[in-house]
């Protein structure tokens, strides 16, 4: 190969190869030196060549080091401009992408809106369309249901009513056949009066004939007397003229025989004395009967000899004290009927029950003329605590608010005021009157430190005492004569049996049965009368069973089982009087309701008032917080009231029958009077329409019960003061029965809490003889405090 081949392929090829790679103007630059070459000649072209070709390999290597570096610049701003573009559209893509996305969620979410919407409204509509079936079915089920009900109440509304007219023909033909009876039997009675009455009469009448009778043969045996009178008057007129003539010849004998006697005497020295007189005898009428009208022989301090006839006052009528006509023990003779009118009296003509023990009679209590004035009254009413006084109703004829100061007025009128004033008085000036108790605690903190410690030990053992089973109630005893000293001690004075204190006598005497009325009895002690009940049929209201053991030492322990399993157990002595009561439910859980420590020094009397142990009662709290009159003040809170603790501290735990037999003891817990159930005169009913006013005081007895369900609430019956101490008695005694029963049937509140206890006419709230409603009222007190432990609960 020829150099000119050589340098063509070795250097003018790859020039030309760059050459055409690389633009024009480079090229030609390229390409020159080649020109120049061809067209010189001074050096060899092999030099010139190699000359040539490395400085077009440097000028190559610079250019393609320059484009290198410029097509990296190059490259470098188009690699960032491209990935600047490219990051921009990435954006302008993604923000695109991102607003078609967004438009088509928006569109899709529109569309699952409006396919929601439609599928909300098929589905609404569905359920309108099977809520409107249902509704129809359910109406029409309803509408069959009501047909067959009203049809089924229809048949039981007719049986019902058939059945009440049965019932109601039945109580007709029964209250016929008890008219029936009852006109028979009045007519028996009067039948029986009227066959009296005429035996009377004919008893009479054949008195009379006997007494004329016996007159005539009187005026006869007169006339006979005077007849003989008159022969023996002849006779005797012969006879005196005999006597005379010989007393003549007597005398005319004894005028010789005196003057020669004194003739003698006057010869004769005188000697011996005067003759005693001689004694002249008593006439005498048949077989040695004093002469009518002549003075009786007396033995002893101007006594009548036994036997002798009693003098007698006006037709017949023996001396004022002297012995009644008796038949029996004690009784009136029969026949004689007792009428009697007024409240709780029986209708005139009937027969009064037979009683066994006739008992003193009762004095009027005395008047109490109370010269204060309404406003004088009203402002003690609102603070007693200023004044000593007896506190009083700020009413017209208002009796005194405490039961303890109305006893008293009873026994001594304003004597006994004003003395009970000066112990008040008395008492102030040794001490300062204590507020009243905070709560029930502070009411027995005295006695808190004297509880034995084994109390709950003791509860207990009166719970599980094993004892003997009995099949039925037992039947308690009335209480024993008691003829008890009771040394009472008041402001350091001793005073014995008859206990005169505040001017009220306790006389602790033989217990006597006066009447029994039903499962009433009426005893008598000294000259008050009380009315003693049987609470366990009450009690036993709802029991699904009731047993009873025989415990040691008289007692009687009385178990209830209730609905729900809780028992109620009461423990009893021999008298009736609770000394334990108990709530224990099915879980063993116990509460306490009655409970007082049995004593050692024996037998406690059974009927005897113990606030006569204590002074006359200061009461420091207004009359308002002390008395809730539920007609005066219907919207009153009466839970609150009813939870207040006692208004003075109390001494000791008391038993239930201490509680019943002292008006001093329950004057220190507050009282609801129930004005608003008015009892029609001798009725113990109570209508619904009245029961209903005692709803807000039953709420709240429960509302206590549920905070402690061992509270017990004491119910007391009144009358008032027309009609006999006995019926009014009796009366008040179902009149707070009738209240107990239907706090319980009505207004479910347990028997077992309820105490009750009639006291006739012997509270009134308005002091009159007259019949007045506001006395014929049951009052309801919360007793716990006074009958439990406090501590116990």
């Amino acid at each position: 190969m020829s150099i000119r081949s050589k340098l063509f392929a070795t250097v003018a090829l790859p020039v030309l190869s760059v050459s055409v790679a690389v633009p024009p103007a480079v090229a030609d630059s390229l390409m020159k030196p080649f020109e120049v070459a061809q067209e010189g000649g001074g050096q060899s072209d092999e030099e010139l060549l190699l000359q040539k070709q490395r400085q077009a390999e440097e000028e190559a290597a610079r250019q393609a080091a320059e484009q290198q570096r410029a097509a990296e610049e190059e490259a470098a701003r188009q690699a960032a401009e491209q990935q600047r573009a490219a990051e921009e559209e990435a954006a302008r893509q993604a923000a695109e992408q991102q607003r078609a996305a967004e438009e088509e969620a928006a569109r899709q979410a529109a569309e699952q809106q409006k396919a929601a919407e439609e599928e909300a409204a098929r589905q609404a509509a569905e359920q309108q369309k099977a809520a409107e079936e249902e509704a129809a079915r359910q109406a029409a089920e309803q509408q069959k249901a009501a047909e067959e009900e009203a049809a089924r109440q229809a048949a039981e509304q007719q049986k019902a009513a058939e059945e009440e007219a049965a019932r109601k023909a039945a109580e007709e033909q029964k209250a016929a056949e008890e008219q029936k009876a009852a006109e028979e039997q009045k007519a028996a009675d009067e039948q029986k009066a009227a066959d009296e009455q005429k035996a009377a009469e004919e008893q009479k009448a054949a008195e009379e004939q006997k007494a004329a009778e016996e007159r005539k043969a009187a005026e006869e045996q007169k006339a006979a007397d005077e007849q003989k009178a008159a022969e023996e008057q002849k006779a005797a007129e012969e006879q005196k003229a005999a006597d005379e003539q010989k007393a003549a010849d007597e005398q005319k004998a004894a005028d010789e025989q005196k003057a020669a006697d004194e003739q003698k005497a006057a010869e004769e020295p005188k000697a011996g004395g005067e003759t005693a007189p001689a004694v002249e005898p008593q006439p005498q009428t048949g077989e040695g009967q004093p002469v009518p009208g002549a003075e009786q022989p007396q033995t002893g301090e101007g006594q009548p000899v036994p036997g002798a006839e009693q003098p007698q006052t006006g037709e017949g009528q023996p001396v004022p004290g002297a012995e009644q006509p008796q038949t029996g023990e004690g009784q009136p003779v029969p026949g004689t009927e007792q009428p009697q009118t007024g409240e709780g009296q029986p209708v005139p003509g009937t027969e009064q029950p037979v009683t066994a023990e006739q008992p003193q009679v009762q004095q009027p209590a005395p008047e109490v003329v109370d010269t204060r004035t309404e406003e004088e009254k009203v402002k003690i009413a609102d603070d007693p605590a200023a004044t000593d006084e007896t506190v009083v109703l700020p009413v017209e004829n208002g009796a005194a608010v405490l039961d303890s100061d109305k006893d008293a007025d009873n026994a001594g009128g304003n004597q006994a005021r004003e003395e009970r004033q000066k112990l008040r008085e008395e008492l102030r000036a040794k001490e300062e009157d204590a507020p009243p108790p905070a709560d029930d605690a502070a009411a027995q903190a005295a006695i808190a430190a004297e509880m034995p410690a084994d109390l709950p030990q003791k509860i207990e053992a009166n719970l599980n005492e094993k004892g003997t089973r009995v099949d039925e109630a037992p039947v308690f005893v009335v209480p024993e004569t008691t003829n008890i000293v009771n040394n009472t001690v008041i402001n350091n004075t001793v005073i014995n049996n008859n206990t005169t204190v505040n001017n009220i006598t306790n006389n602790i005497t033989e217990v006597k049965i006066v009447e029994q009325v039903d499962n009433r009895v009426i005893l008598g002690v000294g000259d008050q009368i009380f009315v003693r009940g049987d609470d366990r049929p009450r009690l036993r209201y709802d029991a699904e069973e009731t047993y009873y053991d025989q415990l040691p030492r008289g007692r009687t322990r009385e178990t209830i089982v209730r609905p729900g399993g809780y028992r109620i157990v009461t423990v009893y002595n021999r008298y009736g009087d609770i000394l334990q009561r108990s709530r224990v439910d099915r879980d063993g859980n116990e509460y306490l309701m009655i409970y007082a420590p049995e004593r050692d020094e024996g037998p406690r009397p059974a009927i005897i008032d113990v606030g006569y142990e204590l002074p006359p009662m200061r009461l420091r709290i207004p009359v308002r917080d002390y008395i809730a009159d539920v007609s005066d003040d219907p919207d009153r809170d009466y839970y609150e009231f009813l939870a207040e603790p006692p208004v003075e501290r109390v001494e000791r735990v008391y038993t239930m029958d201490e509680v019943r037999h002292s008006a001093r003891l329950r004057d220190k817990v507050r009282r609801v009077d129930l004005d608003t159930i008015t009892f029609p005169t001798g009725s113990a009913e109570v209508s619904m329409s009245q029961a209903k006013t005692m709803r807000k005081v039953a709420a709240a007895m429960e509302k206590i019960l549920a905070k402690d369900p061992g509270e017990t609430f004491f119910i007391e019956g009144h009358t008032d003061a027309v009609g006999s101490d006995r019926s009014n008695l009796v009366l008040s005694d179902k009149r707070a029965e009738s209240v107990a029963s239907l706090l319980t049937e009505v207004y479910g509140i347990p028997p077992e809490n309820l105490a009750t206890q009639g006291y006739g006419e012997r509270f009134l709230k308005v002091r009159t003889q007259d019949a007045e409603q506001q006395n014929r009222r049951v009052t309801i007190r919360r007793v716990t405090p006074l009958v439990r432990p406090v501590a116990q609960r």
